[in-house]
């Protein structure tokens, strides 16, 4: 360097001309804030919310599993028929504008006992399902976490529980407790918290080798802290899966007993008890507007919930996220 050459000049000399962008550098550009702009949204939105909606089966599940819940809970304001109203006037009426499915065997409007009938059915179903995950989950969490003696015990009982075929256990319960509402709903839970207490149990095994559960267990928090407040939330896609698909096994369960008489009485509509009259076989070949359009309903509502339990299951699956 010459005495009269200054450092910003030396700089100036040995700075690298700029490169010249080409297309494919306008191209990557593009991409880089294609991406920016995702991980933006992703950061105000959820994504397995986001992949639930791309689920075309799980939306449909949805929208029909709220016309029919909506239905069923508007019922006074979508019929003015009373479903155990008789009418000997309007007996075996096939569907018309006055009564949208007809009328049964003692004149009563089948359009009002399919809607009214949906809320026994649908509360028996989900509620059954709600209690029956309650108690599995608050024993297979903090079983699953502890381990010892209280793991064992609970593991036999479900072993217990699930060694018997859950519809004969359900009928053997019900001959002893008898026909109720109530005892219909005890009946289900008792015989279905052992499947999710296992689910519950097998999430809790894998996740309490993991690094933050020994970090929060060296701080000294408690254990009922550590597994229900921090561990819990990690498990439950796989218990949200397993709640709808026990509602709608409590449902069929329910439409079972009740169309074999052993369900909830045979006062109260529920879509079991319109389908019970179906066991006669006129009704079956010349009445058939009594057990189609309820058979139809308990199949949909049944598939939307198994469509919104796949979609749950797709999106809180970690190893399915793209």
């Amino acid at each position: 360097m010459s005495i009269n050459q200054t450092p910003t000049d030396q700089t100036r000399i040995h700075t690298p001309a700029p490169r010249r962008r080409t297309r494919l550098d306008a191209q990557f550009d593009r991409i880089r804030a294609r991406e920016e702009a995702g991980l933006a949204r992703s950061g105000s939105g959820s994504r397995a919310v986001r992949k639930f909606l791309n689920n075309r089966l799980a939306v449909f599940g949805l929208v029909v599993f709220s016309i029919i819940l909506l239905a069923s809970i508007l019922a006074p304001i979508l019929t003015p028929y009373d479903p155990n109203r008789i009418n000997l006037r309007a007996i075996l009426q096939p569907p018309s504008w006055e009564h949208w499915f007809g009328t049964d065997r003692t004149g009563r409007d089948l359009f009002a006992r399919v809607l009214y009938g949906g809320r026994i059915s649908i509360l028996v179903g989900l509620g059954s399902a709600l209690l029956a995950a309650i108690i599995g989950v608050l024993i297979g969490v903090y079983s699953g976490y502890v381990g010892g003696w209280l793991d064992a015990l609970a593991m036999r009982v479900s072993e217990i529980v699930m060694a018997f075929p859950q519809i004969i256990l359900v009928l053997l319960l019900v001959s002893i407790l008898g026909q109720s509402l109530v005892n219909l709903m005890l009946i289900f839970t008792l015989t279905g918290w052992a499947g999710i207490y296992r689910m519950a149990r097998a999430r809790m095994l894998s996740i309490r080798e993991e690094e933050y559960v020994l970090a929060l267990r060296s701080f000294g928090l408690s254990r009922p802290l550590i597994a229900y407040k921090h561990m819990l939330p990690n498990a439950l896609g796989p218990i949200m899966v397993n709640i709808t698909l026990s509602t709608a096994a409590f449902i069929l369960q329910e439409a079972g007993l009740s169309f074999l008489g052993l369900g909830v009485p045979l006062s109260i509509p529920t879509w079991g008890n319109i389908l019970n009259v179906a066991q006669d076989i006129r009704v079956l070949q010349t009445a058939w507007w009594i057990w189609l359009p309820v058979g139809a309903v308990i199949s949909l509502f049944v598939l939307s919930v198994n469509f919104i339990g796949d979609g749950l299951r797709d999106a809180t699956d970690p190893s399915q996220q793209g």
